[in-house]
């Protein structure tokens, strides 16, 4: 199972804008629906087992953060050509199957994923009320295959410390996953 880890976008950058659409809605969602909200950015995606493995801790920890006002929004930026299990209609029965209170949203020219230097999946990016990066890391320290507990830990703590407007360590893990699934000849020069 090939790793790749989060390129780490510096801290205190604005959440680039997105325009998406929502497959499970056919809404279009975009940046300006979250005005003034804490914002929490997961790139992930069906098929991945690093997401698969979070995604029930997950789903079910950012409940409890969107009754405090925390928004969350899922965005899938890989090539569905070579990855079906990725496609939008896929999107729409994991979104019900799993029951996202937030929106899951398809990247389909992948130009959200390269304004984020999203690089994995799941890469996350945690954004105060003036959409300022403040948290850009692992979920834990979980991964397929090594005995450590799904927890949340470490998004938790940056979430709570967001939250009750505490200091957010700036010392971060980086997130580690899949690589996003790039088309052929799209794929991002920040990876040096």
């Amino acid at each position: 199972m090939a790793k790749t880890l989060s390129t780490m976008l510096e801290l205190g950058v604005s959440a680039p804008d997105f325009n998406l659409p929502e497959p499970l809605t056919g809404k279009q969602v975009n940046l300006s629906d979250f005005r003034d909200s804490e914002l929490l950015v997961i790139f992930m995606c069906n098929h991945c087992p690093y997401v698969l493995q979070i995604l029930d801790s997950f789903v079910d920890m950012v409940k409890g953060y969107q009754t405090q006002g925390l928004k969350v929004v899922a965005i899938n930026s890989n090539d569905v050509t070579h990855y079906p299990d990725d496609s939008p209609q896929r999107m729409a029965e994991l979104a019900q199957t799993m029951h996202f209170d937030f929106p899951y949203l398809f990247d389909e020219a992948q130009s959200v994923a390269k304004a984020y230097q999203a690089a994995c999946t799941p890469d996350l990016f945690l954004f105060n009320a003036q959409h300022k990066l403040v948290y850009r890391g692992q979920y834990d320290a979980a991964r397929p295959g090594n005995g450590e507990p799904v927890t949340g830990a470490d998004l938790r703590a940056a979430i709570d410390n967001l939250l009750a407007d505490k200091n957010i360590a700036t010392e971060q893990t980086p997130s580690m996953g899949c690589n996003i699934k790039w088309k052929e000849g799209n794929e991002p020069d920040y990876f040096g």
